[in-house]
């Protein structure tokens, strides 16, 4: 959600709570003080009634013209004892003058005259129409809600124009990519915050421009300078090898040291292209139909399948083109067909399918399925396999999401399956 309507939303939220608690607290207090003066009328006009009664003189008209109406009879003194002194409420009365029914505020009191009986007293007097008056705040009170909110919106989007300047630099953050040719900031504003932000914003991509090529730089020196003196040493262990006056346990422990160094430089090239990999380095992209680099690849792993008596069928469907660095096409290609071979059983069997939107790689090994949370993981190898550096998958993997391909692993007919597809 943009900042902008999260802001509305809080503030809209907001202004229901505060005027919806204030147009109650407004309707109460205001019926309050019309009660309050309501009933003085009403006190005062019993009062008047009550002193001429007691002193014999004439009561005024029960309807004196002003709408105010009283009723007074004689009741039992057991009656007056249960009765409170005074007593208010609100009640529709008719008014005979004009012949129809209004709300009223009614005071009912007792009292006892010089002879010692009692007397009840109703005096009632037209009040305000407290439903209209309900209504008529409630109205008002929608309309101040709009208007307010309106007004808020307004202020919004004049706040949302001031804040132009961040989401220019969002932009030009989320379109930025280490490494590439990027497009200048442009982002000219005369918000001091906004304008350090900026200037933050450029000083952290050239100093990641800068770690990158550093990065790059080291990563090229490691391809060379490991590889090299690796070399060496496999080099002099096969001139030793190849000395006849080694004992059979020294030529041993030769071609141990040698696969180590073998599994080393293995390893090495491995780490080398998964840092490529996860550094975007392979820039370069065309048009490739993985159709014969598979089966181009798949002469050159003949032999090593022979070897192990394990039977490979390819069936080819559909041509399945992508557009990709050839370069790691061929290291995807070449991983998952090694994975299939060293996770293989003797007299196993590789079965692998094309078609026009994924290759999959079928083969035959353990009988159950393996760990499909962690099989792409770096270093993850299940069953230890001899030859196995636990980073094909892992490159295989990183190679489908710079390449925007997608990779799955299922257990299926007791096969292991690598589908490679497009996303």
């Amino acid at each position: 959600m943009k900042l902008i309507y999260y802001i509305i939303l809080r503030i809209t939220l907001a202004l229901t709570f505060i005027l919806t608690v204030w147009a109650i607290f407004f309707y109460v207090t205001m019926i309050d003080e019309v009660n309050d003066e309501v009933d003085d009328a009403l006190e005062d006009y019993s009062e008047t009634i009550i002193i001429r009664a007691l002193a014999g003189e004439e009561l005024p008209s029960k309807t004196n013209g002003s709408n105010n109406q009283y009723y007074m009879m004689e009741v039992s003194k057991e009656y007056a004892e249960s009765r409170e002194d005074i007593q208010y409420k609100d009640s529709m009365v008719y008014i005979e003058e004009k012949e129809e029914t209004e709300p009223a505020r009614i005071l009912t009191t007792i009292f006892k005259d010089d002879e010692g009986r009692y007397h009840e007293l109703t005096v009632s007097t037209p009040s305000i129409e407290k439903d209209d008056l309900r209504d008529a705040i409630q109205v008002w009170i929608i309309f101040l809600y709009v208007a307010l909110l309106f007004c808020i919106i307004i202020i919004s989007v004049w706040f949302y124009r001031n804040m132009r300047p961040l989401y220019v630099l969002l932009h030009w953050l989320d379109g930025y990519q280490t490494g590439k040719k990027n497009k200048p900031l442009s982002n000219e504003t005369q918000i001091t915050e906004f304008r350090k932000l900026n200037e933050a914003a450029i000083r952290y991509v050239e100093r990641t421009e800068q770690m990158f090529e550093q990065q790059k730089q080291f990563i090229g020196n490691a391809s060379h300078e490991i590889q090299t003196p690796l070399a060496i040493c496999r080099n002099r262990l096969e001139m030793l090898m190849e000395d006849d006056s080694l004992s059979e346990k020294q030529l041993e422990e030769l071609m141990k040291t040698h696969q180590t160094l073998e599994y080393i430089t293995k390893l090495n090239k491995s780490l080398l292209l998964l840092t490529k990999i996860d550094n975007g380095q392979f820039t370069d992209t065309k048009q490739l139909e993985l159709n014969g680099l598979l089966k181009q690849y798949l002469q050159d792993y003949e032999e090593v399948y022979d070897y192990r008596n394990i039977e490979v069928t390819i069936d080819e469907q559909d041509i399945f083109n992508v557009t990709m660095n050839e370069s790691l096409a061929v290291a995807l290609l070449t991983n998952l067909l090694k994975n299939a071979f060293v996770h293989n059983i003797d007299g196993g069997h590789i079965r692998i399918t094309v078609t026009k939107n994924s290759i999959t790689f079928r083969n035959s090994g353990v009988e159950n399925p393996l760990d499909k949370e962690h099989i792409f993981e770096r270093f993850y190898q299940g069953t230890k396999k001899e030859g196995s550096t636990g980073l094909g998958l892992a490159i295989a993997d990183s190679i489908c999401r710079l390449q925007h391909l997608s990779i799955r692993y299922y257990f299926e007919q007791k096969e292991h399956c690598f589908e490679i597809s497009r996303q």
